[in-house]
């Protein structure tokens, strides 16, 4: 069994900002796949289970995305090699899309909830660039993250996640 986790916020108030860019992706997974997300309130999490991956998009707000991972993972058995975090990353340029073993937080407070409820950072993980220079300086860190995509990120976002899916496919195969 493996777990593949979406971060994001769960209102829809935070439907296309940076933030949500993990759940984004799953959602764009699902519709393609024609998946449909159930819930399970006592592990806080939106999932569905496809084959042998189980999917989730915790619901405990991005900073608190660790109490699901962990609760999934202790009600399924799943190991920890083969948990898959997507996230977004702001110091990432625009629809690059990184993959990496294992690694720290770098200032990502819901890879620091994994982390924080894991006890290790050695799980893996893939980055979602969503870098843009210029509008971060303006509105600073916070509201940056949580702000909208821009129309032309917008409408470049389906190619995205497309790379996204597709590194998450290969992940998942091996």
């Amino acid at each position: 069994m493996k777990l593949v986790i979406g971060l994001g916020n769960p209102e829809t108030r935070y439907l296309w900002t940076r933030h949500n860019t993990g759940f984004l992706v799953l959602d764009y997974y699902f519709k393609v796949k024609g998946l449909e997300w159930k819930t399970k309130p006592h592990l806080n999490a939106m999932w569905a289970k496809d084959g042998d991956v189980i999917f989730i998009k915790p619901q405990g707000y991005y900073n608190n995305s660790g109490r699901a991972v962990s609760a999934y993972m202790d009600y399924y058995k799943i190991p920890e090699n083969d948990v898959l975090v997507i996230l977004d990353d702001f110091n990432l340029e625009f629809g690059k899309v990184r993959y990496r073993v294992s690694g720290r937080a770098a200032g990502n407070n819901g890879l620091k909830s994994i982390i924080a409820e894991l006890g290790h950072h050695e799980f893996p993980r893939i980055r979602v660039g969503t870098g843009n220079d210029e509008l971060r300086s303006k509105l600073g860190d916070t509201d940056f993250v949580l702000s909208k995509f821009t129309p032309e990120e917008k409408a470049a976002l389906p190619e995205v996640l497309d790379a996204a899916i597709e590194r998450m496919e290969e992940v998942l195969a091996k």
